[in-house]
């Protein structure tokens, strides 16, 4: 990879992850955050940033990993700066302001990137492939499943107004991949429910996709207790062949015991080989010095946050929500 500057705005729980695999592509760090850059670049070296301005003007790249409420805002002055942009998922808490930095990415002529990791994940892009390829036959019915401990460490996560909850902040993995299997959405349909057990949160939710196609995805996403440890899986089912994958059935003994995780750690982890996130960022980092387009679009981000908020909507409504993605592709081009 040429030598390239990363400003790494953020320093929360997903930070490590980014800052890790930017450190193994040979990137230099530049850090800024309204808390924790310092031990960032202390854990993982580079340099620390006045300021949002100061990190602007010394990065090639700026990687955002903040809490969502901020990515817009940040990732307007990033592009405003003439910088390529990496985004954490979601690129925007609502669907019209993810178009909008899609565009004002494309009129500038910068790389948008949004970090849509999953698709990252050896499984999940095996799966794909293997569906791209007819191994399956035609995709009918598909199922995936995420869950982990709620992500009490930082209350603007609970907030729904500011994170979009389970449905946007986790679950929209899932919307992505659903899409990026079966194909473009013609209607959403969600249902959740909230309790609470010993004094800590729970959330279940479960969003049914009606994909152009015909097929139907069933997503469903788990906040769970404190010690719940992160369990994904699928199950897609054509009508020649089924493919799953249940994170849970990797390894022998699995324990959901204390001492319960901090620091933000409810993402999942590769159990074998390279990291998903190395794997992302390498991609984009290729782009960006002239490769081929990444697997995830700036479009796809956006589209992405559309379907995470149709199944707010739907929630609020009681209503399956009717949402056309190809007509929103052509829109937001």
């Amino acid at each position: 990879m040429p030598e390239l500057t990363v400003g790494l705005v953020g320093a929360g729980g997903i930070s490590r992850a980014h800052a890790a695999a930017w450190r193994a592509l040979g990137a230099k760090l530049v850090l800024t955050s309204l808390d924790g850059a310092e031990r960032l670049a202390a854990q993982y070296g580079g340099t620390v940033a006045a300021s949002l301005d100061d990190l602007l003007g010394r990065a090639d790249l700026v990687d955002v990993v903040t809490p969502t409420p901020t990515h817009r805002d940040i990732v307007r002055r990033a592009l405003d700066a003439g910088r390529a942009v990496v985004c954490e998922k979601p690129l925007a808490r609502t669907g019209a302001d993810a178009a909008g930095l899609v565009r004002q990415a494309a009129a500038a002529g910068l790389p948008l990137y949004p970090g849509h990791v999953v698709r990252y994940f050896p499984e999940y892009a095996a799966m794909r492939a293997a569906v791209a390829a007819g191994r399956i036959g035609r995709p009918a019915v598909l199922r995936f499943s995420r869950g982990g401990m709620f992500p009490s460490w930082a209350p603007w996560f609970s907030d729904v107004a500011e994170s979009g909850g389970l449905l946007m902040d986790q679950m929209i993995h899932d919307l992505d991949i659903a899409r990026w299997v079966a194909g473009e959405v013609v209607e959403v349909f969600a249902r959740a429910h909230t309790a609470e057990r010993d004094g800590h949160p729970l959330q279940t939710a479960h969003v049914t996709l009606t994909h152009a196609s015909g097929a139907l995805s069933h997503v469903q996403g788990l906040w769970g207790a404190p010690h719940l440890g992160f369990r994904t899986s699928f199950h897609v089912a054509g009508d020649d062949g089924v493919l799953g994958y249940d994170s849970a059935v990797t390894p022998a003994v699995r324990l959901d015991l204390a001492p319960v995780p901090a620091g933000g750690e409810d993402h999942p982890e590769a159990p074998t080989g390279e990291s998903p996130y190395l794997t992302e960022l390498r991609e984009f980092a290729d782009a960006v010095a002239g490769g081929p387009a990444p697997r995830v679009s700036a479009a796809d981000g956006a589209v992405a946050v559309w379907l995470a908020t149709a199944a707010l909507d739907s929630l609020r409504s009681g209503a399956p929500v009717r949402l056309d993605t190809a007509e929103l592709l052509e829109e937001i081009a």
